[in-house]
C-alpha cells in the first residue's frame, strides 16, 4: 500500500512549488497584458530572434500548430512580427516588435521579485544547492527517457531485421 507522506513527496512538491510559482506570475503578466505562455515564446524569441517558427517550436518543446496560435495572437497584439524568409519564400522568420521590449524588461523584474519571494530566507549557497539539485533531477529524469525510448525502439528493430 502506498503511505508515502504527501506534503514530503518530491512530485508532489515539485508540482505545488511550480503551481505557485506559475500563479504568482501569471497575476502579474496578466496585469501587463500578456499570458505565461506568451512570455515564454517572446522570451525564447528574444534570445533567437529570427528563428523561423518551426525552430522555435523545437526549442520551446510545443507543437508547430500550438506555437502558431501563440504567435498570431502575439502578432495581432504587436508584440511580434513575421518577415520572409529571404531564403525560403514559404518560411517566415520571428521577430520581436519595438514595443515588447519594455514589458519584457517589465517582467523580467516580476520573474526576479517571484524568485526573490520564493527563495526568501535562503542562503547563496543553500539556492546554489536547489539549482543544482534540481539540474540533475532533470538529467536523471531525461536520460531515463532516452533510455526508455532507445529500449522501446530495438524490439521493433529485431522485428524489422527478421523480416
Amino acid at each position: 500500500m502506498f503511505d508515502e507522506n504527501l506534503d514530503r513527496s518530491l512530485g508532489f512538491l515539485l508540482n505545488d512549488v511550480s503551481r505557485q510559482l506559475r500563479n504568482r506570475f501569471d497575476r502579474q503578466a496578466r496585469a501587463l497584458g500578456l499570458t505565461r505562455a506568451q512570455w515564454r515564446v517572446m522570451m525564447f524569441l528574444r534570445r533567437h530572434e529570427g528563428a523561423r517558427q518551426s525552430e522555435l517550436a523545437a526549442l520551446l518543446e510545443v507543437e508547430n500548430v500550438t506555437l502558431g496560435r501563440h504567435i498570431d495572437r502575439l502578432e495581432e497584439s504587436g508584440w511580434v512580427e513575421r518577415r520572409s524568409d529571404p531564403s525560403d519564400r514559404r518560411a517566415w522568420l520571428l521577430y520581436l516588435a519595438d514595443k515588447s521590449m519594455p514589458i519584457l524588461d517589465k517582467l523580467a523584474v516580476v520573474l526576479i521579485e517571484t524568485r526573490e519571494t520564493a527563495l526568501t530566507g535562503f542562503s547563496t549557497q543553500e539556492r546554489d544547492d536547489l539549482i543544482e539539485t534540481l539540474l540533475r533531477i532533470k538529467v536523471n529524469l531525461a536520460d531515463a527517457d532516452e533510455a526508455d525510448t532507445i529500449a522501446a525502439e530495438q524490439p521493433q528493430a529485431a522485428i524489422g531485421a527478421a523480416d
